[in-house]
């Protein structure tokens, strides 16, 4: 678990809360994203998942079969992948993308349902119905950055230059990859171990 994570407030039972997910009483909603906690990280180049900045350069989110499908085709063509469609997937850092996508059900697993419908299915938002499938080979995608917009009722990305490409049936497949990312930035900030 990055560090970033691991500081994160807890739910009961101790599972770290997400930057973006909004709170009911004491409870966390999981499947759901806070308009305003969402809109603040992506003004202030926050990640999604621990709410610190993310430097300049590259950022990643866990795309699900169909964005995954496509860029994997671009790649293989040799082309350039640019989705114009917008997204209410904010981004991350590339750590916490990684270990988002193992911990998370609905990203880790391609047999995994969604559990709740969207509140106000638009769009956007039709795709999000309870007992929806993520589907086979979601993905880790780096991109070279991102654009936003903050509208009076949603907040949008668009991700731009593919720069990494990490797909998984299963998410288990990132371990090794979050171990190694973890090492290096403890080695950048001269910290211990990761956990």
């Amino acid at each position: 678990m990055p560090a970033t994570v691991e500081a994160r407030p807890r739910d009961s039972r101790g599972y770290p809360v997400p930057a973006i997910t909004p709170w009911e009483g004491d409870e966390p909603q999981f499947a759901l994203t806070d308009y305003g906690r969402s809109a603040e990280c992506a003004r202030q180049r926050l990640c999604s998942v621990c709410n610190t900045l993310m430097p300049k350069g590259p950022v990643w989110r866990v795309v699900g079969a169909a964005e995954s499908s496509a860029i994997r085709a671009a790649l293989a063509a040799g082309r350039p992948y640019r989705n114009m469609a917008a997204t209410l997937e904010a981004p991350g850092h590339r750590a916490c993308m990684l270990y988002a996508s193992m911990v998370c059900p609905y990203l880790a697993r391609p047999n995994a349902r969604r559990g709740l419908t969207a509140e106000s299915p638009d769009d956007m938002t039709a795709h999000v119905v309870r007992g929806a499938v993520r589907g086979e080979l979601g993905a880790v995608v780096g991109f070279g950055d991102y654009e936003f917009a903050v509208t009076s009722a949603q907040v949008l990305f668009r991700f731009l230059d593919v720069v990494e490409y990490l797909p998984h049936d299963t998410a288990d497949q990132h371990l090794e990859e979050l171990r190694a990312e973890l090492a290096r930035s403890a080695g950048r900030l001269g910290g211990g171990q990761p956990r």
